[in-house]
């Protein structure tokens, strides 16, 4: 096999271009193959083979900083890169991470996981090359969803205006960037894309040496080029106007032609986008045939395309199938989704009410005012959003939702430790930023009953804004519904009290049941809503044993436990010792919930180490 042979980028170099079809098989082979078995970010790999050899052929990314959008398409990258036999650790516990981490390698310029930003990145990697006198090249790699996000036009704007040599690589698999154009764009298109047309230009831009732009004759043809091609076609490409030359659309299959646009690109010394179309999935039928459910798949037959292990209900779902209900029963309830309606349960929502059903795409800001919009005009906006994307929009939640206590409901999803996607994509802010906006109300189920009930709670009792949080995946041991009260006591004991709020409160539990086996009775409290927080509820229940331990899967700084603490004291009841069981300031790798639990202590075993390591210091 060809790929065994390939440890660097310098050994794709090295092979002969009628070997580089068989790579690619090999590549797409390999992809199903792992993916497989450690689940994964597979369509957008498999349609990304073809680009991504092309450009360790033209490009050196250990010299070269390659940037990635998102970073779901960079598998390709990576096993090219010397880390192909890694892949069998692929987003597990101390293994290969999903996206590109510069710690990683030297070929990882820049770490990813968010989308929209690669070119603001590229460009400031790009100016920081001039001011030192580098030389280098500078790309952006970055898909047409990404392109949806705001960010990125403001990265291309400056980009295009800036003059700086840059490379901006539109992978297009399957939002059409100009659609009013039509047939004349796709001519153009193959025109520019064909070898004997760009030789062509390069040869004339040759002609009048290094920098043709500082030649008056080739200033004067191509402003007379420029005025006759807008007289006959006055419709140029958005790139084009905001200062890019405009190179393509091409196959993004087509390694060989892939190779010359992106070494023309190189030569032409300023802003470029190069313009690629490929087929997400490509080569792996299931794949191509359903790109949604392959885009991020758990471990699965590569024969079949089926799951190894099918998924059951999860929190997503429940709020969904929940917010659906309700909208039959108030027409004011709208959903809102930032391109994930199948992930935040939204689809059947969708399928029922598509006039109240809005997908903003990747562009969570823009959501969070729009709900604020349809709330001052009477609606009932729920927005469903992944924790770690919400953080994208925290000046709208404080400026267009809080400041005028707009009602607008938040569907927290994958709130806390989410698992394999690594520090990108853990939750663990949310409780945080959210109790700190005044106004807002901060829900926490932890089981679907609660879910349910909390909901309906957000939507049609809680004025102000409201956000409900829950976890990824489903319900764990505690399946009760006590959602009506702010806090309760799930069990009495008198040695130590354990506070947790969602799912953390299954950990509780356990580590209760663990400290009564060695003789130490702890009373568990379980907060419904960690804002507002309020002394009189608070103190009948967290008083009384002396040692107060707040379990948390977020961050330490600003946490519950922290403001618990602030508020008990303030009134002169603060607890004889305070434990704070939280993530403190460190980032959780990739790894399984229960792994990285485990390693911050937040298990069962860890909460009860820490209560008798602390009752052991009191003695």
């Amino acid at each position: 096999m060809i790929l065994e042979t390939i440890h660097s980028p310098e050994d794709v170099k090295a092979l002969d271009k009628h070997q580089l079809p068989q790579l690619c098989g090999e590549l797409r082979e390999f992809l199903v193959q792992s993916v497989s078995q450690t689940g994964g970010h597979l369509a957008s790999n498999l349609g990304a083979v073809e680009l991504t050899v092309a450009i360790h052929r033209v490009f050196d990314t250990a010299r070269d900083r390659l940037v990635f959008d998102v970073g779901h398409q960079c598998y390709v990258h990576k096993a090219l890169t010397g880390r192909r036999e890694l892949f069998s650790t692929l987003r597990q516990f101390g293994g290969l991470s999903g996206f590109p981490k510069p710690y990683e390698s030297v070929h990882d310029a820049f770490i990813a996981g968010h989308a929209s930003n690669s070119v603001s990145v590229a460009l400031g990697m790009a100016r920081a090359r001039t001011l030192q006198n580098g030389d280098y090249n500078v790309l952006a790699l970055i898909g047409d969803g990404a392109l949806t996000g705001g960010l990125a036009y403001e990265g291309l704007n400056n980009a295009g205006a800036s003059g700086e040599p840059l490379i901006v690589i539109l992978n297009d698999n399957g939002m059409s960037i100009n659609p009013n154009v039509g047939a004349m764009s796709r001519h153009l298109g193959r025109l520019r894309s064909k070898p004997a047309y760009y030789h062509f230009k390069k040869w004339y831009r040759g002609l009048f040496g290094k920098h043709p732009a500082d030649n008056c004759i080739y200033r004067f043809n191509h402003k007379v080029k420029s005025f006759l091609k807008k007289s006959i076609w006055p419709r140029s490409t958005l790139f084009e106007d905001m200062g890019f030359t405009y190179l393509g659309p091409i196959d993004g299959h087509d390694l060989p032609r892939l190779c010359d646009m992106l070494e023309w690109a190189k030569e032409l010394h300023g802003p470029v986008v190069v313009h690629v179309y490929t087929v997400k999935g490509k080569g792996y039928p299931f794949a191509e045939q359903n790109p949604g459910k392959f885009h991020g798949i758990s471990p699965f037959d590569p024969a079949t395309g089926l799951l190894k292990k099918p998924g059951g209900e999860s929190f997503s779902s429940q709020f969904g199938k929940t917010l659906t209900d309700c909208a039959a029963q108030d027409a004011r309830v709208c959903a809102i989704t930032a391109a994930m309606a199948d992930g935040t349960g939204l689809a059947p929502f969708a399928k029922e009410f598509p006039s109240r059903f809005f997908d903003v795409a990747i562009a969570e800001g823009h959501g969070v005012a729009m709900a604020a919009g349809l709330a001052r005009q009477g609606m009932i906006p729920a927005f469903a959003v992944y924790s770690t994307f919400l953080q994208r929009g925290y000046d709208q939640l404080i400026h267009d939702v809080s400041l005028q206590s707009l009602h607008v409901v938040l569907g927290v999803d994958r709130a806390g430790l989410v698992g394999a996607d690594g520090e990108t994509h853990h939750g663990c802010f949310d409780a945080l930023f959210l109790s700190a906006i005044p106004g807002f109300t901060v829900l926490c189920p932890a089981s679907f009953a609660e879910l349910r009930a909390m909901t309906r709670q957000a939507l049609f009792e809680i004025p102000g804004p409201v956000a409900v949080r829950y976890p990824r995946g489903g319900e764990g041991r505690f399946r009760e519904n006590t959602a009506d009260a702010p806090l309760v006591c799930l069990r009495q004991g008198a040695d130590v009290t354990l506070a947790a709020y969602g799912i953390m409160i299954d950990r509780v539990l356990d580590a209760a049941e663990l400290l009564e086996k060695k003789g130490i009775f702890a009373k568990v409290v379980k907060l419904n809503r960690i804002s507002p927080l309020r002394y009189e509820e608070l103190a009948p229940f967290l008083g009384g044993t002396g040692l107060l331990a707040v379990v948390e899967d977020s961050f330490g700084t600003g946490c519950v436990g922290q403001r618990l603490g602030a508020i008990l004291a303030e009134h002169g009841d603060a607890p004889g010792k305070l434990i704070l069981k939280n993530l403190g300031k460190t980032y959780a790798p990739e790894g399984s919930v229960a792994q990285l639990e485990h390693s911050f202590g937040l298990d069962a075993a860890g909460i009860a180490a820490a209560v008798e390591e602390e009752r052991a210091r009191e003695q």
